[in-house]
């Protein structure tokens, strides 16, 4: 429905030529930018929804009760609906610790909770289908709960720094019981978010639509495509110290993999933006002795680099 009013703006209206590098990277640009928009609407008001039934203390007193490895798969699960945000990250850390979870449970919700969220999931779904976006999905999962319980066997608890809690200012406020009171927050989550990653939404596909229109398609495939095994673990690398979110990154995994990078390749970056960035190191830094980050880290990124592979192979 939105593609044949694009097309019939810029070719019929603006009257551009359809065979014209700009007329295809714009076309590019507005089709993509109205879908997004639109699905981001929807699907980050129906999970802001569910997510006032999770606030962290009953989040916290659900995984408290379960044994390991059950726990590590509701965890993660949990780690998909719940809030989650660098100003809450040492206190329901160091919170679940203190109320008995398992160190191993508490990082499979650690490394699901940023790396799958729902603007990664309606993007994917938008952008590639719901294919591609279930697979997403269970790999995020699998990675968080592998993640966890290979943590927690490694019985590093003495790892974790004393420090002392402050309750986020963000995260302070108790959620409504009433439905109208639900609907209120889910509107003003909804609107907060969309306020925060307009831009990176602009300038991620903006840059997919420059990728899209003027980048030779077999420039990006020579280096990155499926016959260079490199290219996952070099993605996966350089895709950490980036700081960006999936707003931004997953228009570019988009353009990427248009230009014949592998699909494996491109997700493999994205997971690593989103589930490994920097800033997140440094604030879990002040709860984690440096060692206990770097097994965070090494555990995580080996199963990007995991799932990137596998992406690579069953996806043609």
């Amino acid at each position: 429905m939105i593609k044949p009013l694009i097309d019939a703006l810029v070719y019929n209206i603006l009257k551009l030529p359809r065979a014209s590098l700009f007329s295809e990277a714009l076309d590019f640009f507005l089709y993509d930018t109205i879908k997004i928009f639109l699905l981001l609407s929807v699907i980050i008001f129906i999970v802001s929804f569910i997510r006032t039934f999770f606030p962290p203390e009953r989040t916290r007193a659900i995984l408290s009760h379960k044994h390991k490895y059950t726990g590590n798969v509701l965890a993660a699960l949990l780690g998909i609906v719940t809030p989650f945000c660098s100003c809450s990250a040492i206190p329901l850390f160091l919170g679940f610790i203190e109320a008995g979870i398992p160190l191993g449970v508490t990082f499979s919700f650690l490394v699901a909770s940023p790396m799958i969220n729902e603007v990664a999931l309606v993007m994917l779904w938008g952008l590639f289908g719901w294919k591609i976006a279930l697979l997403y999905i269970g790999s995020g999962l699998a990675i968080a709960v592998i993640s966890g319980i290979l943590i927690g066997g490694l019985k590093v608890e003495n790892l974790v720094e004393k420090i002392d809690q402050q309750k986020p200012s963000c995260c302070a406020k108790e959620l409504g019981q009433s439905f109208k009171e639900r609907i209120a927050f889910s509107y003003g989550y909804t609107k907060n978010i969309l306020d925060k990653i307009w831009l990176y939404v602009i300038i991620g596909i903006g840059v997919g639509a420059w990728i899209h229109g003027y980048v030779p398609a077999d420039l990006l495939a020579r280096y990155a495509g499926k016959d260079n095994w490199l290219a996952v673990p070099f993605a996966t690398i350089v895709g950490i110290p980036l700081y960006s979110n999936a707003a931004g990154v997953i228009p570019l995994v988009s353009a990427l993999t248009e230009k014949g990078v592998a699909m494996g390749t491109a997700l493999a970056f994205m997971m690593a933006v989103t589930g490994l960035s920097l800033p997140e190191f440094l604030i879990l830094r002040r709860a984690m002795k440096l060692r206990l980050l770097i097994i965070f880290a090494s555990v995580v990124g080996t199963g990007i680099i995991i799932t990137g592979y596998l992406f690579n192979f069953l996806i043609h």
